[in-house]
C-alpha cells in the first residue's frame, strides 16, 4: 500500500462548508478510482486542512495527487485553498479499528 498526504491551506469561507463538499463530492469520487484503500480529511487547525489517502500501488497513490489537484483547481476556487505539501510513501505499518470502515461524514 501506499500513502499520499497534502496539506492545504483555506483561503477563503467555511472551513465546515469545505469539508462538507469534500465529503459529499470528492471523497464518493477517489473512492472509485481503481486500486482506492482509504481516504481522510482532517481540519488540521489555523485554516489548514491535510488529506490522507492510501491506494493498493504507489502509481495510483501518485495519480490522486493529480486527480485532487484538478478538483481543487476546479470545484474549490471559491475557497481559494492553496496545497502547501505533499508527501508520499510505502505504509509500512497499519492497523485500523473496525469503525474505520464507516464513512465519517461532515
Amino acid at each position: 500500500m501506499y500513502a499520499s498526504v497534502r496539506r492545504y491551506r483555506l483561503g477563503a469561507g467555511s472551513m465546515d462548508d469545505l469539508m462538507h463538499r469534500v465529503d459529499r463530492d470528492f471523497a464518493e469520487a477517489i473512492a472509485q478510482e481503481p486500486g482506492f484503500v482509504a481516504y481522510q480529511a482532517i481540519d488540521t487547525g489555523h485554516d489548514t486542512i491535510t488529506s490522507i489517502t492510501i491506494f493498493r500501488r504507489e502509481d495510483q497513490a501518485e495519480a490522486s495527487n493529480q486527480l485532487a489537484a484538478g478538483w481543487v483547481r476546479e470545484e474549490l476556487s471559491d475557497f481559494a485553498l492553496e496545497r502547501t505539501h505533499v508527501l508520499g510513501g510505502q505504509v509500512m505499518v497499519s492497523r485500523a479499528a473496525a469503525e474505520v470502515l464507516e464513512p465519517a461524514h461532515h
